[in-house]
């Protein structure tokens, strides 16, 4: 089922720009490309894919806007998974000779992480999330956060010395990420994940996408010093 949007709030929408909640495509050229951002949406805030229209924010629209649904909805069918909701907006664009904009709007998914899948069939492929205008593959961490959280899983939090190390240390360097945190304690990659991910599913600090990697920081609401 699709609905109907006006051609001024489209405009309003392109005005704001490429970002964490819109993508702009020009044309449905190679549809599976254009998952990763659909599965970026999904697993982070939500968002809406815009198609018809340019980087530069022009709105040529669609010549063929039918293809390009049916395009799009096949390669989701088929490539995303768990499988993914959304709602259609059809925007007429004028002077166009009855060119339209395709309009997919994504809700967070409630059963995170959703995945890309190489192949058709298949039960093996990446998680995306969005970083400002662009998409990135999901870490391990963040997977297991968004797992357990779309599980509602309870989490057992151990508060030693490594969990006050951590603390004092993001007290005055603000961010880490899991290697650096390893070396400062002295224990494997692997230890450091599993405290890092249970100290943010208990919402003392929090992760947040960077360009080089994923680093973590103090919650924003924890007003207490290590």
């Amino acid at each position: 089922m699709t609905h109907t949007m006006r051609y001024k709030d489209l405009k309003k929408l392109v005005a704001e720009g490429e970002g964490l909640h819109i993508e702009f495509k020009r044309k449905v050229y190679y549809p599976q490309k254009i998952l990763r951002e659909v599965v970026a949406f999904v697993n982070t805030d939500g968002g809406k894919l815009c198609i018809g229209v340019s980087d530069n924010g022009l709105i040529p629209g669609l010549k063929y806007p039918d293809e390009a649904i049916y395009m799009m909805e096949k390669a989701m069918e088929d490539f995303c998974k768990p499988a993914v909701t959304y709602t259609i907006y059809r925007v007429a664009v004028p002077y166009t000779n009855g060119c339209e904009v395709v309009v997919f709007d994504f809700e967070p998914h409630p059963r995170r992480p959703i995945y890309l899948l190489y192949k058709k069939n298949t039960r093996v492929g990446k998680a995306y999330v969005r970083i400002a205008d662009k998409s990135a593959q999901a870490s391990k961490e963040m997977r297991k956060i968004m797992k357990a959280r779309a599980n509602e899983k309870d989490v057992l939090l151990q508060y030693g010395q490594h969990e006050r190390t951590l603390l004092q240390y993001l007290g005055s360097h603000k961010r880490i990420n899991v290697e650096e945190y390893a070396n400062l304690v002295n224990i494997s990659q692997a230890e450091a994940s599993t405290i890092l991910v249970n100290m943010t599913l208990a919402n003392i600090i929090e992760v947040k996408p960077q360009e080089g990697g994923y680093d973590f920081f103090v919650h924003g609401r924890v007003g207490f010093k290590a």
